[in-house]
């Protein structure tokens, strides 16, 4: 009969560090409310402000260029918000680039597929591994003006990328959308 022994762990995950509490404010009065709302639409436009001055620093951002907002950020708020906003900011551009770089890659995939099954003739078979050639005439005609499109994007993409240049929307793509959309 086999021996058991016991197995140690590999590693051992420490427990969590802090504590996030969310909850809705109750028992408010009108005029909390009021205040509320009004620090929330001054907080609001600085943290947009910011954002905006960060996203046109680009590369050239530096320790100097952060101090110096939140310098700016301390006169019209406290410390603390003034930190706040800045690191948010900066994370927001950060994960804006990082999604810059791998929308990059996808595209430089999409290419290179779609180069290589336009290089074999139409109706070619495909293995395990690799698709063949498109079925039809027609379909690799609309798949040549796809890549020629799908070219066009990823030079503009690593142009901006180049320039430190990035799309940012606060609050998130489905946010704005919800911002510009208009029932008819």
């Amino acid at each position: 009969m086999a021996e058991l022994r016991p197995i140690a762990p590999a590693f051992v995950v420490p427990g969590p560090s802090g504590v996030a509490v969310r909850d809705r404010l109750k028992h408010l009065t009108p005029e909390d409310d009021k205040v509320l709302r009004l620090v929330g639409a001054h907080l609001g436009a600085l943290a947009s402000a910011d954002l905006k001055t960060r996203c046109a620093d680009g590369l050239g951002h530096c320790a100097g260029t952060w101090a110096a907002r939140k310098r700016e950020l301390t006169a019209l708020s406290s410390a603390r918000w003034a930190g706040a906003i800045t690191k948010a900011s900066h994370d927001q551009w950060a994960l804006a680039r990082r999604c810059q770089a791998r929308h990059i890659g996808d595209l430089e995939a999409a290419i290179t597929t779609i180069t290589r099954r336009l290089s074999l003739p139409v109706g070619t078979k495909g293995t395990r591994t690799e698709p063949g050639g498109y079925r039809s005439a027609r379909e690799w005609f609309a798949k040549s003006r796809r890549l020629h499109l799908l070219q066009d994007r990823l030079k503009r993409l690593r142009a901006d990328q180049q320039a430190g240049r990035v799309r940012v929307v606060r609050g998130g793509k489905r946010l704005a959308r919800a911002r510009h959309f208009e029932v008819i």
